[in-house]
C-alpha cells in the first residue's frame, strides 16, 4: 500500500512539473509573410502599418483568441488602404526579420499583459498616432470584438468618427458556444501540444465551418503556433469571462456607427446571446449572416460591408 501511495504521488509532483514547463514553454511560430512597412513595439505587443503612398482609408485590424493578423490581409489587400495590424501581448509577430522603429508613443499600458485592456490601449495608439487618413475603420475579430468595444470606453473622443465593424464578436454579456470547466483550464498546458499535433482534427473539426478554403484552413492549422506560451492562451480565456460577465452592454454608446455580424452557425461563440447583446448596439448595424461559421471573411466575404473611400 505504501509503495501505490508513493507512486501515486510521485505521478502527481511529475503532472504539475510537467504542466509548470509547459505553461512557459516557448511555442514555435509556425506562420509569417514578408512585410514592407513599420513595426512598433509596445511592450510585449507590436503593431505594424504597411506602406502606402496613396491611402483613402485607415483600416486597424484585431485579431480573435489565437489568430493572427494574418486573418486580415487576403481581404484588405488593396494598396491604397493604409492597413495596421495589430498583435495581441505575448503573441508570435507573423512577420519575417522584424526590424522595430523606435517612438515615443509607444508606450506598454498599465493593464496586465494578456488582458482585452491592454490590447485596447494598444488599439488606441495605433488610432491616435498612425492613422493618416480622415476615413478610418477599426475591424475587430472574435475577441479583437471585444478590444474594439474596450478602447473606445477607454478613449471616446478617439472614436466620434470611426467607422467600427465587429465580427462574430465577444460581446458583453454574451456566452461562448461551450463553457470550459475549471479542470479543463488546468489542462490546458498538457493538451496543447496534442492539439498542435493535430490542429484540425475529429474532436473540433465542426468548430472551423467549412474547410473549402485553402487560405482559412492554412490559418486554423496554425492557430495553436500563434501565441508565445499556454500561459498567455489562460490569461486571455480568464479576462474574456470575466470581460463579458462584468461589462455592461452601455459599453456602446462610446461607438457612433458602423455594424456587427453575427453567423447563425457559429460553434465558437453563441449566437443567440451575441444577437441579444447586438441589438442593445443602437448606433451599429445588425447584419446577420446565414450560414456563416465563426469566421465570416474566408466564409461570406461579400457580408462584410465595403470600405468607404
Amino acid at each position: 500500500m505504501d509503495i501505490v501511495l508513493g507512486m501515486a504521488g510521485l505521478l502527481v509532483v511529475v503532472l504539475f512539473s510537467l504542466r509548470r514547463w509547459l505553461l512557459r514553454r516557448e511555442i514555435p511560430q509556425q506562420q509569417a509573410m514578408d512585410f514592407n512597412g513599420e513595426l512598433y513595439r509596445v511592450g510585449n505587443a507590436a503593431i505594424a502599418r504597411r506602406h502606402c503612398t496613396q491611402a483613402h482609408t485607415s483600416v486597424i485590424v484585431m485579431p480573435g483568441f489565437m489568430e493572427n493578423f494574418l486573418y486580415f490581409t487576403e481581404f484588405y489587400s488593396d494598396p491604397d488602404i493604409e492597413l495596421i495590424l495589430l498583435t495581441s501581448s505575448d503573441y508570435h509577430l507573423p512577420v519575417n526579420h522584424p526590424r522595430f522603429s523606435k517612438a515615443d508613443w509607444a508606450k506598454p499600458a498599465d493593464y496586465p499583459a494578456g488582458t482585452i485592456a491592454s490590447d485596447a490601449h494598444m488599439l488606441n495608439l495605433a488610432l491616435q498616432h498612425l492613422c493618416s487618413c480622415e476615413h478610418i475603420r477599426v475591424h475587430g475579430h472574435s475577441r479583437g470584438g471585444a478590444v474594439v468595444l474596450e478602447a473606445a470606453r477607454q478613449r471616446p473622443d478617439l472614436f466620434e468618427s470611426v467607422e467600427v465593424l465587429l465580427e462574430a464578436p465577444v460581446l458583453p454579456q454574451a456566452k461562448p458556444r461551450m463553457q470550459l470547466s475549471a479542470l479543463l483550464l488546468w489542462a490546458l498546458p498538457l493538451l496543447l501540444p496534442l492539439w498542435q499535433q493535430q490542429p484540425i482534427n475529429a474532436r473540433n473539426r465542426p468548430l472551423w465551418g467549412s474547410l473549402d478554403n485553402p487560405r482559412k484552413r492554412e490559418l486554423i492549422m496554425g492557430t495553436p503556433f500563434n501565441p508565445r506560451n499556454a500561459a498567455i492562451m489562460l490569461t486571455n480565456l480568464r479576462d474574456m469571462h470575466n470581460w463579458t460577465h462584468n461589462t455592461g452592454t452601455d459599453v456602446f454608446q462610446h461607438v457612433r456607427r458602423g455594424a456587427i455580424l453575427v453567423p447563425d452557425a457559429d460553434m465558437i461563440l453563441d449566437t443567440h446571446s451575441m444577437r441579444s447583446s447586438a441589438q442593445q448596439a443602437e448606433n451599429l448595424q445588425l447584419i446577420d449572416v446565414p450560414g456563416g461559421s465563426h469566421f465570416v471573411i474566408p466564409d461570406y466575404p461579400d457580408s462584410i460591408p465595403p470600405v468607404s473611400q
